[in-house]
């Protein structure tokens, strides 16, 4: 049930605010997005977690998991919020940008508190709110830079990664 009303949610900002018109602009954007999570995904999410999504008891009753919350956030979130920010994105006024930026780091960062009330997302290894913040700052940032310049978001990314996987000492046991 609260998949479904996050998937509704997702849906409205997708099709009342994004370009979803000029959607292949966006798509080497939401493909680098949905990228990200899948190898967190794959890597991480059953051997060495930052976090896990918990099915609401009516999600749990039809069966849904984590990796359905996962999946359904890649198909649906991820594309309205790249279409949606990125279309929007002011283009004069350092402080308008900033401003704009911190507007959708904070509609994520109220989605997480949110899934925190409801006990809908567990924490793992050392990864809080604090980590999602920040994370969520970089993860913006480096969506804005890889729609003008991927090659240079893939780097920072890949910076942004290292520096995670040091800090939370990931074992090497997770490339299976």
């Amino acid at each position: 049930m609260t998949n479904a009303i996050y998937a509704i949610f997702w849906l409205g900002i997708l099709i009342i605010l994004g370009d979803w018109r000029n959607w292949r602009r966006y798509y080497p954007t939401i493909l680098f997005f949905m990228l990200g999570d899948f190898i967190y995904l794959y890597l991480m999410s059953d051997y060495y977690p930052m976090w896990r999504y918990v099915p609401s008891p009516g999600d749990r009753e039809i069966g849904i998991t984590n990796t359905h919350i996962s999946f359904s956030i890649m198909i649906l979130k991820y594309p309205a919020t790249c279409l949606a920010y990125l279309s929007h994105f002011p283009q004069q006024g350092a402080i308008m940008k900033f401003i704009y930026y911190l507007g959708w780091m904070l509609i994520y960062i109220i989605n997480e508190m949110i899934d925190l009330h409801y006990h809908l997302i567990k924490y793992y290894n050392g990864w809080n709110f604090g980590w999602s913040i920040l994370f969520n700052a970089a993860m913006f940032l480096i969506l804005k830079i890889h729609f003008h310049r991927p090659v240079f978001a893939w780097i920072l990314s890949a910076v942004f990664i290292a520096f995670l996987w040091n800090t939370f000492d990931v074992p090497s046991s997770v490339f299976r």
